[in-house]
C-alpha cells in the first residue's frame, strides 16, 4: 500500500515537471525567455518548450499598437500664456527584447518623453500660432518621439493633440474676437448683397432708361413724320382752295368787267359812282377818315383812256372790239391735289423729305449751314394759288404768267377786258366777253 502511494506521488511530479515545461504563446504576443538567467530566446504564436528549474518566462509584450491618452499638461507659450493641452500616441512594440531590457517602464517613458517635447515645441510658439499649427505640432511630436524611443523597440505611429484649453479670460477675449469676426463677416456680406443689388437695380434703371429714350426717338420721329405728312396735305388743300378762290375771283372779274364794258359807262357816269360810294365807304364803327386825293379828277381821266376813246367833243365813248375770246376754266380739278403734276411742288416736297431724314439723323452735332429751302407755296405759280409778287405779271420765279386766276391786267395800247392768258391755254388769239362775262368767238 505504502508503494502504491509513493508511486502516485511520482507520476504526480512527473505530470507537473511536463506541464510547467509546455507554454503556448499566442499570435501577436511575445515571449522573453531566459536561461540561468540570461536572455535566451523571444517565442511568439508558438509552443515553448523550456527546461524546468533552468529557462523561465522573462516578460510576455503585446505586439499590436497601443493608444496612450496622457493627462492634460500645462504649458507655456512664446508670448506667457498658460495652455492646458492633453495628448494621444500610437505606439507599436516592434522589439520585445529592448523593450524589456532597455526600459524599465516603457509607457511611463513614452508620457514623460512627449510632455517635454511639447513643451519646447510651444514655447516657442504664440497663442495663435499654437492654436492654428496642430498639424505642425504633430509632425515635431512624432519626429522626435520615433527618433528616442527606436533604441527601446518602440516605434511611434502618430501623435495627436487631443485639446488646447487658453485660460478662461482668454476664452473669453476669444469668443468676443470671433463674435466680431463673425458681425463683421455677416456685415461685410449684407453690404455686398446691397451693392449688388444696388449695380443691379441701376443697370435695369439705365436700359429702362435706354429703351425709354429709343421709344422717346421713335415717337418723335413718327410724330414728325406725321405732323410734315398733314403739313403737306393742308399745303395741298389750301393750294387747292387757293386755286379754286382766284378762279372765282377771276371768273367775278370777268363777268363785273364784261357788264361795265356792256353797258358803256361814261366817265361822268363813273365820276357820280365814285362819290355815290364815298358815304359807304365812311361808314363804319372803326374810327376810319377817308381822304379825296387831289388828283381826283386825273385818276377819272386815267381810267376812262384805259376802257374808252375820246371823241371830238371831249367825251370819252367805248366801242367793243369786233372779237372777243373766251376763256375756258378748267372743269377737273382732280390735279390740283397731285404734286405730280408740277413739277416745282414735287422738287419742294422731296427737298422737305431730305430735311427732315436729315434732322432726324442729326442729333449733338451743331446743325449746318444750309440755303433757304423754297416754301411750298412759294414754287407755286400765281395763276394755281400762290402769292403774287409785286409785279402783278410775273410770279414769284419771275415767270411772265396770269397774276389771278389767268386774267392778266391790260398792257399798254390794248383794250380792257382781254385776257392774254386765253392765248397761252388755247393758242388762239383775243376773244370779246359776253354780258355773261363768257369769251365770245
Amino acid at each position: 500500500m505504502g508503494g502504491l502511494i509513493f508511486l502516485a506521488v511520482i507520476v504526480v511530479l512527473i505530470v507537473s515537471v511536463v506541464m510547467s515545461s509546455v507554454k503556448l504563446i499566442p499570435q501577436a504576443e511575445a515571449a522573453v525567455i531566459e536561461r540561468l538567467g540570461r536572455y535566451q530566446r523571444t517565442v511568439s504564436g508558438q509552443l515553448a518548450l523550456i527546461i524546468p528549474f533552468i529557462d523561465r518566462v522573462r516578460a510576455k509584450v503585446d505586439l499590436r499598437e497601443r493608444v496612450v491618452t496622457f493627462p492634460p499638461q500645462s504649458m507655456i507659450t512664446e508670448d506667457n500664456l498658460t495652455l492646458s493641452i492633453d495628448t494621444v500616441v500610437y505606439f507599436q512594440v516592434t522589439d520585445p527584447k529592448s523593450a524589456v531590457y532597455e526600459i524599465n517602464n516603457y509607457i511611463i517613458a513614452v508620457e514623460q518623453l512627449a510632455t517635454t517635447t511639447l513643451r519646447n515645441v510651444v514655447g516657442g510658439l504664440t497663442l495663435e500660432q499654437t492654436l492654428t499649427s496642430r498639424d505642425m505640432i504633430n509632425k515635431q511630436l512624432r519626429g522626435v518621439l520615433d527618433s528616442e524611443t527606436g533604441r527601446w523597440g518602440l516605434r511611434v505611429a502618430r501623435v495627436e493633440l487631443r485639446s488646447i484649453d487658453p485660460p478662461p479670460s482668454i476664452q473669453e477675449s476669444m469668443e468676443k474676437q470671433m463674435k466680431a469676426d463673425r458681425e463683421k463677416r455677416a456685415t461685410i456680406l449684407t453690404a455686398e448683397g446691397h451693392r449688388e443689388a444696388a449695380i443691379t437695380t441701376a443697370q435695369g434703371a439705365k436700359q429702362a432708361a435706354i429703351l425709354d429714350a429709343e421709344g422717346n426717338k421713335q415717337a418723335s420721329i413718327l410724330n414728325a413724320e406725321a405732323d410734315r405728312q398733314s403739313r403737306m396735305l393742308r399745303a395741298q388743300g389750301e393750294r387747292a382752295a387757293r386755286y379754286l378762290v382766284a378762279e372765282g375771283q377771276a371768273a367775278a372779274i370777268a363777268r363785273v368787267n364784261a357788264a361795265i364794258k356792256s353797258s358803256k359807262p361814261t366817265p361822268e357816269m363813273l365820276a357820280y359812282q365814285y362819290v355815290q360810294n364815298l358815304p359807304e365807304m365812311a361808314k363804319g364803327d372803326a374810327a376810319t377818315m377817308w381822304m379825296i386825293p387831289s388828283q381826283f379828277g386825273d385818276s377819272l381821266e386815267t381810267f376812262a383812256k384805259a376802257v374808252a376813246k375820246k371823241d371830238d367833243d371831249g367825251v370819252f365813248r367805248y366801242e367793243p372790239a369786233e372779237t372777243e375770246f373766251d376763256a375756258e376754266l378748267p372743269s377737273a380739278p382732280e390735279h390740283w391735289f397731285d404734286t405730280s403734276t408740277d413739277p416745282e411742288i414735287a422738287r419742294s416736297v422731296a427737298a422737305a423729305e431730305a430735311a427732315a431724314k436729315g434732322a432726324s439723323s442729326i442729333s449733338d452735332e451743331e446743325p449746318r449751314k444750309s440755303e433757304p429751302k423754297p416754301d411750298v407755296f412759294d414754287m407755286v405759280p400765281a395763276s394755281e394759288g400762290g402769292i403774287a409778287p409785286d409785279n402783278p405779271s410775273q410770279d414769284v420765279q419771275g415767270r411772265d404768267t396770269p397774276a389771278i386766276g389767268g386774267v392778266q391786267a391790260p398792257a399798254p395800247g390794248q383794250p380792257a377786258g382781254f385776257d392774254q392768258g386765253a392765248d397761252q391755254r388755247s393758242g388762239q388769239g383775243a376773244y370779246p366777253v359776253d354780258g355773261d362775262g363768257q369769251p365770245q368767238r
